[in-house]
């Protein structure tokens, strides 16, 4: 078979997503089992794997469908349980006396200190507990799912205490292949390379990165505002630059002197803390209105789902410390249990349920139950009951509501994820091809002709798209970008840095986060309508990426890079200007009118 018809067949799965979830607006359920079905075929008639194969890695994507739908249920019983208790109106209340904005409160919430959340936990674990907070805060389901997929990026990399790095870039690099790395690192330690890649991953990010909480108010506004206008989101484009660098400046400082570690971790912490003196002082922020959406009874019904929140949440009598208290111990146990130097992570991954060497093949899976951030948000719900001082009657009613959006997210997730494990798990067969992702990222550089820095970054999103984790994507192609890096003659390091920053933009468009924080936030079966919209911010990131990508390699000049960086800021720039000149006649129309 011809390689051209090779790739052309590998492309099928995700031309078969694309089209019926994006274009003809199928359910995830429906979507994925079409999916899994042809990647079936194309596993045991094409690659001709074994049965054992298929089944195993079948197996071992409904194991994991039920690690994501437990700390699914975790993050969504905790936010019930808080509703519950009448917390969730105190929370309400002090956030809206930080600012009633929510293009503000948005930046301030998931995009800074969501940070430190995914940098605690990280496997899609921000957007399950923040998601449901912001609906609780009186977002619109859809905006909720909507901000926390383009959340889904500079963060992502450092999630879980550096683990993308660390266990990722460290294991595709190091798996059979150790030797001929170190011999072309330059006399540095195994340790400082992987130091060095978490560096220049940080750079890159924090230059991509500062533009992303625009696009998430540029695009909430446009999507949920009453006027459906770009217009509205760009009048907070001080604030929006401002929390990018709150967040950017912390985090890459941290990659540098402390390692791949902490950069989330610390630039969240760091970097909520002058975002909200600046919303407090009214530094940076938009002068002409504070926006927000319209009533309830004025929502499209597309953009409410299975989890009901009035917008006059009731409040308890008790303080507002104490209604906080969930969240800062729920922060603390996922910060401390993270951390590989101190013993709790041992402790608590001695009771792991392993299934190992499932039908006989090597694929291995495992259930962490202590360990599973899912059990930290369980045992933080259960002493909130005891702390918020509840009725067992109100914390029954946050379990049965929690339980009933699990059934529905289990239902497109049991598809989606055993065929991206076929689909992982293709190589070995009787027909003698790599796996398919492999052939895919062949496909890639045959075509990519001498501009590797716009295709890794790609390489890296299309693993993350289907393997639902920038870790994962990282181990499948980190050493295939080191030895391109190493053919075409360029820095390795910097190619691995792109393909890792790739992968956690890949993260905004992935189909089973798309499903997990749709899931979270009671959206079942509207998929397709959150991946539809955050199809821009992701382009954008994976281009943007490139583009860094290919200056930092060749430089500045009269190439490719430069004039595709200069249409991108000069495009944003040009929407600022304006949106500039549109606001200051609006304001001074008003002030003839009044």
């Amino acid at each position: 078979m011809s390689q051209s018809l090779l790739i052309l067949l590998a492309l099928l799965p995700i031309f078969i997503i694309f089209l019926f979830l994006v274009v003809l607006r199928w359910s995830a359920k429906r979507t994925m089992l079409l999916a899994y079905i042809m990647v079936l075929i194309l596993a045991l008639f094409v690659w001709k794997i074994s049965i054992s194969q298929v089944a195993a890695s079948s197996v071992n994507g409904l194991i994991t469908v039920f690690n994501i739908l437990y700390i699914v249920f975790g993050a969504v019983l905790l936010l019930h349980t808080i509703r519950e208790s009448g917390g969730l109106g105190l929370i309400r209340e002090s956030v809206s006396t930080i600012t009633k904005d929510r293009r503000i409160q948005v930046i301030i919430i998931l995009w800074i200190f969501g940070a430190f959340l995914e940098g605690a936990a990280g496997f899609g674990s921000t957007g399950a507990v923040i998601g449901p907070l912001l609906m609780g805060l009186g977002f619109p389901a859809m905006a909720a799912a909507m901000v926390c997929m383009i959340f889904q990026s500079s963060a992502v990399s450092f999630g879980a205490v550096g683990t993308p790095i660390l266990i990722g870039v460290s294991t595709g690099l190091g798996d059979g292949a150790i030797d001929k790395v170190n011999a072309t690192i330059g006399g540095l330690s195994w340790d400082q390379y992987i130091h060095s890649i978490g560096i220049k991953v940080a750079l890159i990010h924090g230059m991509v990165g500062v533009f992303i909480p625009l696009f998430m108010v540029v695009l909430l506004c446009r999507f949920f505002g009453k006027n459906k206008s770009f217009k509205e989101g760009l009048g907070a484009w001080k604030f929006a630059l401002f929390g990018g660098v709150c967040l950017a400046v912390p985090y890459v400082l941290t990659a540098i002197f402390l390692g791949p570690e902490f950069p989330s971790i610390f630039g969240g912490l760091i970097g909520v803390i002058p975002a909200v003196i600046a919303a407090k002082k009214g530094w940076f922020m938009p002068k002409d209105t504070v926006w927000d959406f319209q009533g309830k009874s004025k929502w499209d019904e597309k953009w409410t789902g299975l989890i009901e929140i009035q917008e006059e949440e009731k409040t308890a009598p008790f303080s507002l410390f104490r209604a906080w208290i969930p969240y800062i111990i729920m922060a603390i146990v996922l910060f401390v249990t993270r951390l590989d130097y101190l013993p709790f992570a041992s402790w608590l991954k001695i009771l792991t349920v392993k299934f190992n060497n499932l039908f006989g093949t090597d694929i291995s899976s495992s259930i962490d139950i202590f360990y599973s951030p899912g059990t930290v948000f369980i045992v933080v719900s259960i002493l909130t009951y005891w702390i918020h001082g509840m009725r067992l009657q109100s914390y029954q009613k946050a379990i049965k509501s929690s339980s009933d959006i699990i059934i529905g997210a289990g239902a497109a997730l049991i598809f989606a994820v055993p065929m991206v494990q076929v689909f992982l798990h293709s190589d070995g067969g009787a027909a003698e091809f790599a796996s398919i992702p492999s052939v895919l990222a062949d496909g890639f550089s045959v075509i990519s002709g001498g501009e590797w820095a716009f295709v890794a970054p790609l390489i890296g999103a299309m693993g993350a798209f289907f393997a639902g984790s920038n870790t994962f994507s990282n181990m499948m192609f980190s050493f295939f970008q080191f030895e391109v890096a190493e053919n075409v003659g360029i820095n390795s390091s910097w190619v691995i840095a792109l393909q890792s920053v790739g992968a956690a933009a890949g993260n905004i468009i992935c189909v089973h986060n798309v499903v997990m924080a749709s899931a979270a936030v009671g959206l079942i079966g509207r998929e397709g309508e959150v991946l539809r919209k955050v199809l821009l911010p992701a382009a954008y990131y994976i281009l943007f990426t490139g583009t860094v990508g290919y200056i930092i390699l060749n430089g500045f000049g009269f190439n490719l890079g430069t004039i595709i960086g200069v249409a991108i800021i000069g495009t944003i720039v040009t929407f600022i200007v304006k949106n500039r000149s549109y606001h200051q006649k609006q304001h001074k129309s008003n002030n003839i009118n009044m």
